[in-house]
């Protein structure tokens, strides 16, 4: 049946999250052609909602047998299976993929968030012409991805690229314990009271949320942006480490803490900058992510292409 959207070549992405589905259509380009989301059902198991959001895309896109499906967490590539995943712990405890596909009767090709999103942006967005990306989100929690010579880098069982698990200091404090949204959030409700004059205080501790700091970051308060900046420089700090260790030829920074823009982006490059080698950090070029929180979905149907 040719799809709904005028193409028989129409590919179909799902990412879940922690909070979110996102589900798009795009063409064999990685050009959006449709999408939705839908919030998450804490007491809805994760597979049910995902067959929800299938049969939707159906209905909105037009039939398909093949579907991308982007996930949070480790994914062992010999199972398919996830073998940890700290913001979605009971996708860990089930086969999410067979439990999907059984219920769906179609075929998945599953792959990690931060690498699904990676292939987007690199087939469709900021790392498009380059040959070597290295791809940071900074959400929920903090991940990354590599691409070498246009193909994605797994690693040896499929767990690469996990940047947020990068020690940032000698006692083992790691990326994400101090650039994750969540917190950006605690470190700002720890200290926003030693600025009266910040606009957060009239928000109020208990209510401030990552979108309070970006939206008052953007609005020019000095302790928001104070908190966005030193994200930023513990994010270059690590940043720094992959560049000298890759010579990279392209870094892409995504994920809803970019919303910041170059509040964020401005304090990772200069950071980044004064701690590369001069030469490494010459060729490589460091720019925000386009494809925005569609990044996920619209790389995961990119890639359900080696499932057909």
């Amino acid at each position: 049946m040719e799809s709904s959207l005028g193409s028989n070549k129409n590919l179909i992405g799902v990412e879940i999250s922690s909070s979110k589905i996102v589900a798009v259509c795009v063409d064999e380009s990685g050009v959006l052609k449709g999408s939705f989301t839908i919030a998450i059902e804490a007491a809805q198991e994760s597979a049910e909602q995902v067959v929800e959001a299938i049969k939707r895309a159906e209905r909105e896109f037009g039939a398909f047998s093949v579907f991308g499906l982007a996930i949070p967490g480790l994914l062992n590539r010999d199972t398919n299976r996830v073998a940890l995943s700290t913001h979605t712990p009971e996708h860990a405890e089930i086969d999410l993929l067979n439990e999907i596909e059984s219920r769906t009767q179609k075929k998945i090709y599953i792959e990690n968030d931060a690498n699904a999103a990676a292939y987007g942006e690199y087939c469709a967005g900021a790392g498009k012409g380059s040959k070597d990306m290295f791809y940071v989100t900074l959400g929920t929690g903090v991940g990354g991805a590599l691409i070498f010579e246009n193909d994605l880098w797994h690693g040896n069982s499929g767990f690469a690229g996990e940047f947020g698990s990068f020690a940032i200091n000698t006692e083992g404090l790691r990326l994400e314990d101090v650039a994750s949204s969540r917190s950006i959030v605690d470190r700002t409700k720890s200290r926003f009271h030693q600025d009266p004059t910040s606009s957060l205080n009239e928000i109020g501790e208990e209510n401030i949320t990552i979108n309070d700091i970006v939206r008052e970051a953007r609005n020019e308060d000095d302790f928001a942006q104070l908190m966005l900046e030193r994200t930023g420089n513990y994010v270059g700090t690590a940043l720094a480490g992959v560049i000298n260790l890759l010579n990279i030829e392209r870094v892409v920074i995504g994920g809803e803490i970019m919303e910041a823009e170059h509040l964020v982006l401005d304090a990772i490059v200069a950071r980044a900058e004064e701690l590369s080698f001069a030469p490494s950090f010459e060729t490589t070029k460091i720019v925000e992510g386009l494809l925005g929180e569609n990044a996920g979905a619209i790389g995961a149907a990119l890639l359900s292409k080696s499932a057909s």
